[in-house]
């Protein structure tokens, strides 16, 4: 018997309560219940993005803040700073030529993060740069950008910050405010614990000016649309009931257990993972800043990784995820963020090193178990 079992980073486990608040008999996207429930969900976004400014819901995966972030603060032919050290960040350079903007492309090596430095001198030597576009955690590496610092470095020049927090809200502390981070998007299907489908946009000051002067081409993703709309507990277009729903009953969820010991929880998954990884002999592919939120492990060099994602999918239903684009083969990434637990952890662990023995790798069996079990006792 197989039980699928969800230990990528994304979409990630959604609580059983959460999934029968959802199937819930369906409400009016337009009656007053519903525009109670937007109301709740406002108030719960700003407290998850730990901020005072709006909280902007899309029906959309957390691409489309992205492109969003994007179509509202720029213009044609804009400069844009793309901090790329992986396939994500990649993606902003993506989306910044689809608009006709231009890109000033920073590349960080695969498993490293930017330093601040380097944007500094680049948003000194040439002041007409509009926006910078960093991942929070670039989830193909499990490395975090330093992106306190890099507020810093824009705080006081006429460039916004916009972090891609997709996989890393929820899963450690990101104050936007207290960073003074300018935009921050995030999706629903990572640390939040819901299907896909929503996807979030937190606009501090700086941004909302910025907004009143971009003149490239939106609808859908409009920034000022959603803004009117949803500060009547309204969406522009027709809202997905069940994800609010479902939304809420996360919140609530949060608030029952505290941020604080969620991202405790993650932080311990994350070490007990990364010692059975030592315990192996294997390294971590971030070679700096190794995100709590997932861990991204490499492969013996006559082992594909893919082998080891086919092995856990096809034996027991247990889905990771393999790399992407150049590391593609080279690794293999396990998820820490939103509900799961110490055991499905310990699970993983279990089963990786039973593919790990199938394909031939030699180590001592076990190993990783007990390291980890090492540092789960630890934090009893």
């Amino acid at each position: 018997m197989k039980k699928v079992s969800l230990l990528a980073p994304g979409p990630t486990p959604v609580p059983p309560r959460t999934l029968l608040a959802m199937a819930q008999p369906l409400i009016h996207h337009r009656s007053a219940d519903f525009m109670a429930l937007i109301g709740q969900v406002r108030e719960g976004l700003k407290k998850v993005f730990q901020t005072k400014n709006e909280v902007l819901t899309f029906c959309s995966s957390g691409t489309g803040a992205m492109e969003s972030s994007v179509a509202n603060l720029l213009s044609p032919g804009d400069k844009a700073i793309a901090i790329r050290g992986g396939k994500f960040g990649e993606r902003w350079t993506d989306i910044l030529k689809a608009y006709g903007c231009q890109p000033i492309d920073v590349n960080v090596e695969w498993g490293r993060a930017v330093k601040p430095a380097e944007i500094k001198e680049l948003l000194a030597k040439d002041p007409s740069i509009k926006a910078v576009y960093v991942q929070a955690l670039e989830t193909s590496t499990g490395v975090d950008h330093p992106v306190r610092e890099l507020a810093q470095v824009t705080k006081d020049t006429g460039a916004v910050l916009v972090v891609d927090a997709v996989s890393a809200l929820g899963a450690y502390n990101i104050p936007s405010d207290e960073w003074g981070l300018d935009v921050v998007v995030s999706g629903s299907q990572k640390a939040l614990m819901m299907p896909p489908g929503l996807a979030f946009v937190s606009i501090g000051p700086k941004a909302l000016e910025m907004m009143k002067t971009s003149t490239l081409p939106k609808f859908y993703f409009s920034w000022a649309k959603e803004l009117k709309s949803q500060g009547q507990n309204k969406g522009a277009f027709t809202s997905p009931v069940p994800l609010f729903i479902g939304l809420l009953d996360v919140f609530n969820f949060i608030e029952e257990n505290g941020m604080q010991t969620l991202w405790a929880e993650t932080e311990v998954k994350s070490k007990a993972f990364k010692a059975a990884v030592k315990a192996w002999g294997l390294e971590l592919f971030s070679k700096e800043n190794a995100s709590p939120a997932l861990t991204a492990v490499k492969v013996p060099e006559n082992m594909d990784a893919q082998d080891v994602v086919k092995w856990l999918k096809d034996k027991w239903g247990i889905f990771i995820a393999g790399g992407q684009d150049q590391a593609k083969g080279k690794i293999f990434r396990v998820a820490h963020m939103g509900y799961i637990n110490e055991f499905d952890t310990l699970q993983a662990i279990s089963a990786i090193e039973m593919a790990l023995a199938g394909l031939g790798y030699s180590f001592e069996m076990g190993a990783g178990v007990a390291a980890a079990q090492r540092v789960f006792g630890e934090g009893m």
